[in-house]
């Protein structure tokens, strides 16, 4: 292998974890497009929007942010696209640390001042404070890290707070079951489910980013002069 050959096969191997972080967050980031979208543009009040409608400057701060940190976060976490752009992974994480708590933060704000539509329940609101609480603080923890030129906790902390803001993708891929079950949507039993549903996607992102982060580093491959 030359060493021209090398960079090459590190940045094919990045564009399936690009391509698998974005493709997770497409969904939730058109969602959340259409809502600024009707917000901005003028919508009708209704019950379902209401909590938007009244106070949109939350949601919006949070669906931006979301959307900013789930697109640099996937290219921040390929290993080939970091090493070969440097500069562009030390700016581009000043901008993640701030679109990450925005995202955390306004997540809190909406839980404690919207209020908790039909389809949610109390396990849910209380998740969701245990969750930006996390996000908050893994994303210190990581800032923090790098301050100190601690790169191993920096990168744990950081996938740690990705992972449970690309909950929102997984949720996605939860709750379809929601959909094959015969309960009425605004009930108790409905909210119930959707509450596992929710849950269940955090726990599971935060597992994979856990076997991800304790997982062995692949011994580095002697370079070989071009021949």
């Amino acid at each position: 292998m030359t060493t021209a050959t090398a960079p090459k096969q590190r940045r094919r191997r990045d564009w399936p974890i690009i391509g698998g972080l974005i493709l997770l967050a497409f969904v939730p980031s058109i969602a959340g497009a259409l809502r600024v979208a009707q917000l901005t543009g003028g919508v009708e009040r209704t019950a379902a929007n209401a909590r938007f409608v009244d106070m949109p400057a939350p949601v919006i701060v949070h669906i931006v942010g979301a959307v900013t940190y789930a697109i640099l976060g996937a290219l921040q976490f390929a290993p080939g696209f970091r090493r070969t752009h440097r500069r562009w992974h030390r700016i581009s994480g000043r901008v993640l640390v701030l679109a990450g708590l925005a995202v955390a933060l306004s997540g809190l704000w909406m839980t404690t001042f919207y209020d908790l539509p039909d389809t949610d329940n109390a396990a849910t609101n209380a998740t969701r404070y245990v969750v930006g609480v996390f996000m908050v603080v893994a994303i210190v923890l990581g800032f923090t890290a790098i301050r100190r030129r601690d790169f191993h906790a920096h990168r744990a902390w950081m996938m740690r707070a990705y992972a449970v803001a690309m909950a929102a993708g997984t949720q996605v891929v939860t709750s379809v079951p929601l959909l094959l079950l015969p309960i009425e949507p605004g009930t108790p039993a409905f909210a119930a489910w959707r509450s596992v549903a929710m849950i269940g996607a955090w726990v599971l992102n935060l597992a994979i980013a856990e076997v991800v982060i304790r997982r062995p580093a692949p011994p580095r491959r002697p370079l070989v002069g071009a021949v």
